[in-house]
Order: C-alpha cells, then sequence, then structure tokens
C-alpha cells in the first residue's frame, strides 16, 4: 500500500498526511511529475531516503515525488591533468539522483574505485547529496563531485551545472539556498529548491587505497596517522563501526537512529566570537579568518546529557540520542511537536551559555524553528 504519510517516508517518523504520492520509474516520469505540480501551482516535496527532512504534524497538502531509479555507471576513464606518471587512474561515474547512496558507495568499493569510504553510512539518495553538501570524517561530496544534471524548475529544463558553479561549501550550496528564495507565483521554492537533481557524476581513483584519513578518531582505529593513506574497505569498516557507535547508522530496532542525524550543524564563527568561547571549547580555523567550532561540545557543555529530555516529556516522545547528545530522536512515537520543542529548548540553553545560536540542519517541512 502507497505511503500516506510523512511518518511513513522519513527516518524520523513523523510527520501528517500527504496529498499525493508520485513514485517515478524513469526519468521522463520524475521530471514530467515535478513539471505537472509546478504548472498547477501545487506544493512539491521532492523525497529521497527522507533522512534529513522533519515533518509537521499536520503534514503536507502538496505532491511528494519520489525517484526511484538507481542506475550507477563509468562514464570516462584516464589520468587527470596533472597526475604524477604512475599514479592512481582517474574513473568518473555518475549515478541517478534515486540510488541509495551508500548502495553507491559498495558499488565503488566492489569496482576498486576510492574516494567514497569516509562517506560510508550516510542515509539518503545520490541525488540530495550535492544539496546539503554531506560529509563525515574530514571529507565531504564536494571533493569527488564533478557536475549535476538537474531539472530548472524556473526554466523548465534539463541543465548540466559543474560542481564549481554550485557554491559548496559546509552543508550548503547553491541548491540549499535556492529553497527560501522566490519562485513562481511569488512563492519561495522550498520545501524543494529550484533544481532538482537527475544524476550526479563524481571522479573517483582506481585504486585499493583510501583518499587520506583525515579524523583523528578514525586514523587512530585504522592505526595509521593523519594524512595517511589506508586499504579503502577499512576504511569503510572503520567509518561504519564509528557511526553505529554513535547511532549514525539507519536501524529499525534502534530508536536512536530513528532521527536525521547530526540535527544541528557546527556553528561557524568569527575570530572575535571565538575568542568569546570558554578555553576548551574546539577551535578549526577554516583559513579565512573564521572559525569552525562543535556543535555537540557546546550541547554537552551547556548541561545536555545524552538522553536528555525536556522537563514533563512523555516517555516515547523526543529525547537526545543516547550515544551522541547532537542527535534528536524520535522515542517510539514522538510529534514533529515534540521534536521543535526539545530543538528550541537545546538551541535556547546553549545561545543562554555561550552565546552561539545553533541552526538545524534538516529541511523543515510546515515547522519552523
Amino acid at each position: 500500500m502507497p505511503a500516506r504519510t510523512l511518518a511513513e517516508l522519513t527516518t524520523f517518523r513523523v510527520g501528517g498526511p500527504i496529498g499525493a504520492l508520485v513514485e517515478a520509474a524513469d526519468e521522463a516520469g520524475f521530471v514530467e511529475a515535478i513539471r505537472r505540480a509546478d504548472e498547477r501551482g501545487e506544493p512539491l516535496l521532492v523525497l529521497g531516503g527522507g533522512s534529513n527532512v522533519l515533518a509537521c504534524d499536520a503534514g503536507f497538502p502538496g505532491v511528494v515525488v519520489r525517484d526511484r531509479r538507481s542506475a550507477i555507471a563509468v562514464r570516462s576513464e584516464g589520468a587527470a591533468a596533472g597526475q604524477a606518471e604512475g599514479g592512481p587512474i582517474r574513473v568518473e561515474v555518475s549515478a541517478s539522483a534515486g540510488a541509495v547512496w551508500d548502495d553507491f558507495v559498495v558499488w565503488s568499493l566492489e569496482r576498486g574505485l576510492s574516494g567514497l569510504e569516509a562517506l560510508s553510512g550516510i542515509p539518503g539518495t545520490v541525488g540530495a547529496a550535492p544539496v546539503q553538501n554531506v560529509g563525515a570524517y574530514g571529507h565531504e561530496v564536494s571533493d569527488r563531485l564533478v557536475s549535476v544534471r538537474a531539472w530548472d524548475r524556473a526554466e523548465g529544463a534539463v541543465v548540466e551545472l559543474p560542481a564549481a558553479d554550485l557554491a559548496l561549501s559546509y552543508r550548503d550550496s547553491l541548491i540549499k539556498r535556492s529553497l527560501r528564495e522566490e519562485g513562481s507565483a511569488g512563492r519561495v521554492w522550498g520545501p524543494t529548491g529550484r533544481w532538482v537533481v537527475l544524476e550526479a557524476r563524481f571522479a573517483l581513483e582506481a585504486s585499493a587505497m583510501s583518499a587520506p584519513v583525515l579524523y583523528r578518531e578514525l586514523a587512530n582505529r585504522l592505526g595509521v596517522e593523519v594524512g595517511e593513506r589506508a586499504e579503502a574497505r577499512r576504511v569503510r569498516s572503520g567509518v561504519l563501526d564509528l557511526r553505529r557507535s554513535k547511532g549514525m547508522v539507519v536501524d529499525p530496532a534502534d530508536h536512536d537512529t530513528w532521527s536525521a542525524g547530526s540535527f544541528f550543524t557546527n556553528p561557524i564563527l568569527s575570530a572575535g566570537a571565538a575568542k568569546g568561547l570558554p578555553e576548551g571549547a574546539p577551535r578549526f580555523p577554516l583559513g579565512d579568518g573564521r572559525v569552525k567550532t562543535s556543535a555537540a561540545w557546546l550541547i554537552d557543555h551547556a548541561g545536555f546529557a545524552k538522553g536528555f529530555a525536556v522537563p514533563g516529556a512523555r516517555a516515547g516522545g523526543a529525547a537526545l540520542s543516547s550515544k551522541h547528545v547532537l542527535a534528536l530522536t524520535n522515542r517510539g512515537d514522538a510529534s514533529a511537536a515534540e521534536v521543535v520543542e526539545l530543538a528550541l529548548a537545546v538551541r535556547a540553553g546553549v545561545e543562554e551559555r555561550f552565546g552561539v545560536r545553533l541552526v538545524p540542519e534538516p529541511v523543515g517541512v510546515g515547522v519552523t524553528w
């Protein structure tokens, strides 16, 4: 039976009824469903794995469109410009937007292609990855992305967008920013942006060795120094072990994974604001005068421990993960309102303690914070 609520379509497992659901099996059907909704002025939500969405209890009165394609293919092989002789061969691969991201990572490793192994276990689909510029353990999609083919809702045409034109930055992109911009008929584009990814192309390496390991916790687990390479399959295994220990690998039996993963982005502060943080707060200079700090550290040191729930919260409602304070979770039958209440409590506590306002990472569908 087709899904009737957003709770059935998202990893948070909250969200009310939907107006209509279209499951597209090919690109023509996918584009047509989007075009038709826009033509009729219907609210549109293009949904991948639903792993970065918090939907309201009232639901979504418009059309939910899901891309069910999963094609992945090698597009070209050859040495990259300026590549040292004898170095790894550059291999460009493409994946349909509907392909499950972690399936794509597995596909690449099975064919001896490295570069995505640190991004193992990230939920969601290939199409969502460039929108959010997903990243983990020191690596981001932008490290390997070449271009995307996308449907431009404003122009009504398929366009090719080179990665250099996507303004990719920490958990952000041109596509993501368009969610908040005005589209047709004076309405903002969101909750789906102006450009809908159809296919993404990546540059990988024909090598059994990983990209440099950049995250100390992972390097320690693998027995290598930061900046060194390891066998790519070992890196994947190490990443999955770390993610599971933090409740960041989706498991229906584990309520710590009934979430959207990390709920808040790591704050990026001016040098002056960073100086106001306590001495022990993490500081990661970005090279442009700004400093990134850890949202998890701020939450923890503002007094929000693992498993925290707002005073008076009912059992089975919303609470911080028992494994990681950065994940807000549904403990069984939470409502979106309860998740938002928890998010606002955490954000207010951090802002009161440190003067830093946390920014939610998930796309809100009918919710405000």
